[in-house]
């Protein structure tokens, strides 16, 4: 979640800018011979293989292509932030049908072309420009992160739990501010004191990577975490976060891991590690607006879509590995407080949440 050098749309070849990579195309399902419905994704600068955001959102159009042959999928990947606008116009003039970005970095770059092609169906995961040709897709990820704050508390033996963050924008930080009010919510609950470092959701402030690739910047942040005694790390920075995973799974045992977005087991190497993760159900909801859109719906701006505990939108993945390691109290509790807040009688709240 790039433009080719070129690209060959109906036997001419289109020049476009040189900034990306060409654009993968994945047009095996069959269909019904039917006139074609192309859904085009431009990643963000994680990249297609990021583990996290961008894989998902690519596997939801796989899957609509997969429910409906007619549909013909390709997505171009962004190498640096300069890349959006150009990358969205791009697939405008391509006379793409649905143009998905993905992530919030792409926020500005999508409402601009948006406003700029009016006629044009858009989408975003993890923003909402507010512009009525862009379908937000967001995910109120607090309430998962909660579930996980409260588990990882109950887990910790040192007493000390800690997460950090790629950058401080809205779709990070609300990770962050779930996590460290379930941390919270355990310390009321069992009269503990277990801290969290890396962020202070009163202050908004923490530790970031300030990126969302590099490996070696993930392990340093959590490497200064562990070494202030942190025991489970919960990293919210893309593809930066495997350098935590990695190094966890090296540490035999001495700190574990909450993995974001996409369950940890399923798409990274480092299982033995991960406690359980934090999921954003982006295939599902990508898969959702395109074939919606592929069916002649108009996707509107409002309400969009909102991901929640209570429409299955968020959720913790199971735990695997460590499911042996978990107290059955301690999954009895979680499971409860995710009723309570799907009921709405336990109410987390982060600046950071979308609206509904």
């Amino acid at each position: 979640m790039r433009i080719a050098s070129a690209f060959v749309a109906g036997g001419l070849v289109l020049g476009a800018a040189a900034c990306g990579e060409a654009p993968d195309d994945d047009n095996d399902a069959g269909g019904t011979g039917g006139k074609k419905y192309s859904a085009c994704m431009v990643t963000d600068v994680g990249g297609i293989d990021d583990k996290s955001f961008n894989t998902s959102a690519w596997k939801g159009l796989q899957e609509a292509q997969k429910e409906n042959g007619d549909i013909d999928i390709k997505n171009v990947q962004s190498k640096a932030e300069a890349d959006y606008e150009v990358n969205l116009t791009g697939f405008v003039n391509q006379k793409c049908d649905f143009i998905l970005a993905v992530g919030g970095l792409m926020e500005k770059a999508t409402k601009k072309a948006a406003e700029a092609n009016p006629n044009q169906q858009f989408a975003i995961v993890d923003a909402n420009p507010g512009v009525g040709n862009v379908y937000p897709m967001q995910f109120d990820t607090a309430q998962a992160a909660f579930q996980a704050g409260y588990l990882a508390a109950g887990m910790s033996k040192s007493g000390k739990v800690g997460t950090y963050g790629g950058l401080p924008i809205p779709p990070v930080t609300i990770f962050m501010d779930g996590f460290a009010d379930g941390v919270a919510y355990y310390n009321k609950a069992k009269s503990k004191n277990v801290q969290v470092l890396g962020w202070d959701k009163a202050a908004q402030k923490g530790s970031f990577t300030n990126d969302f690739v590099k490996q070696d910047e993930g392990k340093k942040v959590s490497d200064a975490l562990v070494a202030q005694g942190a025991d489970i790390i919960m990293p919210v920075a893309g593809g930066s976060g495997l350098g935590t995973t990695a190094a966890a799974k090296a540490s035999g045992g001495k700190y574990s891991v909450v993995w974001v977005d996409v369950d940890g087991c399923e798409s990274t190497p480092d299982c033995s590690a991960i406690v359980t993760t934090v999921v954003k159900n982006i295939p599902e909801a990508v898969k959702e607006a395109v074939l919606k859109a592929a069916g002649g719906e108009k996707l509107q701006a409002t309400p969009g879509f909102v991901g929640t505990l209570a429409n299955s939108g968020v959720s913790i993945a199971p735990y695997h590995d460590f499911d042996s390691k978990v107290p059955a109290d301690l999954k009895a509790e979680v499971e409860k407080i995710k009723a309570d807040i799907a009921a709405g009688t336990v109410t987390v709240t982060s600046k950071a949440q979308p609206t509904k």
